[in-house]
């Protein structure tokens, strides 16, 4: 401990007496070190992080698919299902203690406090079982929580607000708790506070922000979705009894969905001959539920883990660089070492020093790189939630974080401190103090443009991924939608109450069209149930006819309730036939306009689809709607393109339809109840909110103006994800651009320093300054010329392990790869030449003298 104490304090008097090359040195070894910090920190949130409950461990979930049955089909592997369904798993899962239900994405509620407050306001928030909070283990922060005899269809409508929101909304107000506030219209009892850091069982931007029993579900939303079979939409977390297996469950729920799907599911008899074809490839897993529903494990862990691996190149890249200037003042230190050697030093006792000496100063770049991951990782955060409210995402560094920096810290010390320390060591001691120039054979100068060749090949990797991500992110935003972006705005409204009769659903559409059309700068406006880029109603397309399709075939199309003039308003091109009109009105044909996939889908190359009929979900419905339009594709569910664009037909929203079978008659009278409206602007959108937020109250008080925005921004912020990835790539690469440079102009400076008695030779013999310019330069770009043989091949490589998150972007781009060779070559030249002219500009008779 006293030789320990002794070489810190050596270590600490060495970079006192080095002010530059320590500032240097905690630079970058802080933004290396700091950079996969922060990635490391939202990995471990995201994806490691224990849910904030008691007794994570005991979680499991029923079912791991995350995607639902949007167009009619069973989901394969199942992650969402019917409530009654899960009312028959809690009968048939005795391992568990408490087995919870809760909606799946949640819903924006319209909030008022007390008959009084004549502003609603918007507020996300989730149905869930009674049993959800002591599922969890959660206890309210002030009142009580839900429980089950709240979750009762005659039970008293009560509400849990979440913290957050107790403290922002209400000021932390202590009467809140028994106070009546009014939820979509109807009073509801807040009975309590959850406790600080809850954010529910699913990570996620926006969590909810109140919870209400899953039995109010029906008063409160556009359907009973209690009642229907097959229309799933809750996820299930259970807590395992103590000692109990959840090995035998799969297998056992497996059989207990089949048979469900085939006796009770309640599906038409002529869907039974699809669901019993695939029926074999029904399965439900149980997966550990500690971290809770993986939705944004899901959607970001790509993302993390390409900033992850480029933040570890950068880490490599400043390691290199620190090794590099170690190695430099070792060969500086060399009489002073062979001196030590000389009288006696061990070489191990150098070792050991010289390893302290890199140590201290890594664990200095990792205490400043905490500063940095912390500013990263609120970065990192805003880069990706752009326009969330809120994202329980904590930059504060936690335990696990610490301690991965801290270990960070110790590796890149040993790493970039081991070869200078060795190296240091291995000199011939007469050799050396007879004079370093003298020298014939330079270990420390063969390692550093080794290290030198490293940077080169890792930079070049880096900038070419940098330049491919931000390639891919410009054709996503630049790319075709199949509408007009500019001059267009939207709004998103908290869906009018089920409670309302037809007729003043209709009548107040009417007055809020006439209103908002009148408002200043808009030239035009549009209601619909759906704008872009929300998720809409699937159903199943029957053509008359056509007979009941087969399930394993695609038959499914989503569908859009819109007003008269929304495809004009949108800009959304009609190919064949007409639009909607005014004339589409309740007393009129049916009709439908669909777009170019569902003419791809549901009829043969060179058929006529204007004229013929089609029907949803069962044959007798087939000739409900006529074709009379077509409009070109556009992008209303998936812009980044992964996915092919979907079939969607649009209808009147003035016309509705009379079915005799109930859950269809439910389906379509939900469908009326529009959630946003896009309009067609003369100018700029200034003031547009606040006006349309007056209109809103005046046609109807309970209509929650839940946002705006030109839809142009609304696109765009579906690509926050690649933006923010885009955006860190192209700092780190332009980071490990700089790194490289300050490692380049080391070593040509360290080169010229150890080579002035040559230079000083050959200016003697008559070399010009031009020829000790090419000299300096062309030691330098050996180096780097090798650098690129290998990052080239290796850059194409690595673009094809995220060829996934481009966008109509190859692999293998000649211009991205020549503009990294184009950096890097021309960051080398700047970072050599000054030690260059350095060198040209030395006097040969001091360099002679000297010597």
């Amino acid at each position: 401990m006293q030789t320990l104490r002794q070489d810190i304090a050596y270590a600490i008097r060495q970079m006192r007496l080095s002010p530059v090359f320590t500032l240097t040195a905690t630079l970058t070894l802080a933004l290396g070190i700091g950079a996969t910090t922060a990635i490391f920190s939202l990995i471990h949130t995201v994806m490691l992080k224990s849910l904030p409950v008691a007794d994570p461990s005991r979680l499991y979930r029923i079912g791991d698919g995350q995607d639902c049955c949007i167009e009619g089909s069973p989901q394969d592997n199942w992650g969402m299902f019917s409530y009654l369904f899960y009312q028959r798993m809690r009968e048939n899962t005795s391992e568990f203690e408490e087995l919870a239900a809760f909606q799946a994405g949640g819903i924006q509620f319209s909030m008022r406090r007390g008959e009084n407050d004549h502003v609603a306001k918007p507020l996300g928030g989730e149905f869930v079982s009674g049993n959800y909070f002591s599922t969890f283990g959660v206890s309210a922060f002030t009142g009580r929580t839900i429980v089950p005899s709240d979750d009762q269809p005659t039970s008293v409508p009560v509400a849990m607000l979440s913290y957050r929101t107790w403290q922002q909304e209400y000021g932390s107000d202590p009467h809140v708790v028994g106070s009546t506030f009014i939820l979509n219209g109807r009073p509801f009892v807040v009975v309590g506070i959850t406790p600080p850091g809850f954010f529910g069982e699913t990570l996620r931007s926006n969590p909810p922000a109140i919870w209400v029993p899953i039995n109010q579900e029906p008063m409160l939303s556009g359907t009973n979705s209690l009642l229907h079979h097959f229309s799933a939409w809750v996820r299930v977390i259970g807590r395992l009894k103590p000692g109990a297996s959840p090995d035998a469950l799969p297998g056992r729920l497996t059989n207990l969905l089949r048979g469900w799907l085939i006796n009770e599911s309640g599906f038409p008899a002529e869907w039974m001959t699809g669901v019993k074809a695939q029926l074999p490839k029904q399965k439900i897993n149980v997966v550990p539920a500690g971290t809770g529903v993986g939705v944004m494990r899901a959607n970001y862990s790509a993302s993390l883990n390409i900033l992850l691996a480029v933040c570890s190149l950068v880490l490599l890249i400043a390691c290199a660089n620190i090794a590099n200037l170690l190695l430099a003042r070792g060969a500086s230190r060399q009489t002073q070492t062979s001196v030590r050697l000389a009288l006696g030093a061990s070489r191990k006792r150098l070792v050991s020093q010289a390893l302290t000496e890199s140590l201290v100063l890594s664990i200095m770049g990792g205490l400043f790189g905490l500063a940095v991951a912390f500013i990263g990782v609120k970065v990192v955060v805003a880069l990706a939630f752009r326009g969330a409210q809120y994202v329980p995402i904590d930059a504060a560094p936690s335990l696990p974080v610490l301690g991965f920096a801290f270990l960070m810290s110790l590796v890149t010390g040993v790493l970039f401190g081991t070869a200078p320390a060795w190296l240091a060591t291995h000199v011939n001691p007469a050799e050396a103090l007879r004079g370093a120039n003298r020298s014939t054979k330079d270990s420390s100068s063969i390692s550093q443009k080794s290290l030198v060749i490293v940077q080169a090949t890792l930079s070049v990797v880096l900038l070419t991924g940098a330049g491919l991500l931000t390639r891919s992110l410009k054709n996503l935003q630049h790319q075709d939608f199949g509408y007009e972006t500019d001059h267009r705005a939207t709004i998103s409204l908290s869906a009018p109450f089920n409670s309302y009769p037809q007729p003043k659903l209709d009548a107040m559409y009417r007055e809020l069209q006439e209103r908002l059309s009148h408002l200043p700068g808009v030239e035009r406006v549009a209601l619909a149930q759906y704008t872009p880029l929300q998720d809409n109603w699937g159903e199943i397309v029957i053509r008359q006819g056509h007979g009941m399709p087969s399930m394993n075939d695609p038959v499914g199309s989503s569908w859009d309730h819109v007003n008269a003039g929304y495809l004009e308003t949108l800009g959304q091109k009609i190919l064949r036939g007409r639009s909607i009109t005014e004339d589409d009105n309740a007393s009129a044909q049916k009709i439908a306009v669909v777009n170019e996939a569902f003419v791809k889908r549901f009829f043969k190359p060179g058929e006529e689809p204007l004229g013929t009929y089609f029907g949803l979900d069962l044959p007798k419905y087939s000739a409900t709607y006529e074709i009379v339009g077509v409009v070109r594709d556009a992008k209303y569910q998936d812009p980044t393109g992964k996915d092919p664009t979907r079939p969607l037909f649009f209808v009147p929203l003035a016309q509705r339809v009379s079915y005799d079978h109930p859950l269809m008659q439910s389906i379509d009278d939900s469908t009326h109840f529009i959630e946003g409206a896009v309009f067609k602007l003369h100018g700029s959108m200034e003031g547009l909110e606040s006006q349309v937020r007056r209109v809103l109250s005046e046609v109807d008080p309970n209509l929650t103006l839940l946002g705006v925005q030109t839809l142009e921004d609304q696109v765009d912020s579906n690509f926050d994800q690649q933006r923010a990835v885009a955006k860190m790539t192209g700092l780190l690469g332009i980071l490990a651009l700089v790194l490289a440079a300050v490692g380049l102009y080391g070593v040509a400076a360290y080169t010229v320093e150890r080579k002035t008695n040559e230079i000083g030779v050959r200016m003697a013999l008559g070399a010009n300054r031009m020829n000790v310019v090419r000299l300096v330069l062309r030691g330098i770009f050996v180096q780097i010329l090798i650098g690129l043989a290998i990052g080239i091949p290796a850059s194409i490589a690595c673009s094809r392990l995220i060829s996934a998150q481009l966008y109509q972007v190859k692999g293998w781009d000649p211009l991205v790869l020549c503009g990294s060779v184009l950096a890097l070559s021309l960051c080398a030249f700047l970072a050599s030449i000054i030690p260059a002219q350095r060198a040209a500009s030395i006097n040969p008779v001091e360099a002679l003298r000297a010597d």
